[in-house]
């Protein structure tokens, strides 16, 4: 693998979902053009070895790394294992910054809690407790908490979460400004 597939796949693997071709191709400093042939020759890696889980999907001008449909089965069991659990203390982070933050990006939410948050997003939506909608700036995708989360927590709308002003007054002015001198305690939902 050349070092621009390794690139390719390493960007689509931390965006987590969908990523315009044009966007790609500037991350990876190459024209459209080149940048398609970068996603054929990683499609073919993965079409040749069939030991590998994942494949590549590319759906209109839009590329994205999914697992095998053939691994279903393991998969599934996962997910019903997911969903017998209580959320993690991750998947509660995540939760939180939404409802106080959204409409938020992943990558704002990867910056401020430090870590990659594609799987507890998606299994935030999977679980229904928020919503994605295609982002109104850069592509990508904003979240938001749901109307089903609203419904249990017994509210009408986020602005009743406790301390809503609050932190999304300082969320607001950390985006805006960069790290904050002081980070207050991350609200507990």
């Amino acid at each position: 693998m050349d070092n621009r597939e390794a690139a390719c796949e390493a960007i689509l693997f931390y965006y987590g979902a969908p990523l315009a071709i044009p966007k790609l191709a500037k991350l990876l400093g190459c024209t459209p053009k080149e940048c398609r042939e970068t996603l054929d020759a990683l499609s073919a890696r993965y079409v040749a070895d069939a030991a590998r889980g994942l494949f590549l999907l590319i759906h209109n001008e839009e590329a994205t790394i999914g697992t095998k449909p053939e691994l279903k089965s393991f998969l599934e069991s996962l997910m019903k294992e997911e969903f017998q659990e209580s959320l993690t203390p991750a998947a509660l982070e995540a939760l939180s910054l939404v409802s106080y933050l959204g409409p938020v990006t992943r990558a704002t939410i990867d910056y401020i809690r430090g870590v990659n948050s594609t799987f507890t997003l998606r299994n935030l939506l999977l679980r229904g407790l928020i919503d994605r909608a295609p982002a109104e700036k850069g592509g990508g995708y904003e979240y938001r908490a749901s109307v089903e989360f609203l419904k249990h927590m017994g509210i009408a709308r986020v602005e009743e979460l406790p301390e809503y002003e609050k932190y999304r007054t300082f969320y607001r002015d950390f985006e805006l400004a960069g790290a904050p001198s002081k980070t207050p305690a991350a609200p507990q939902i």
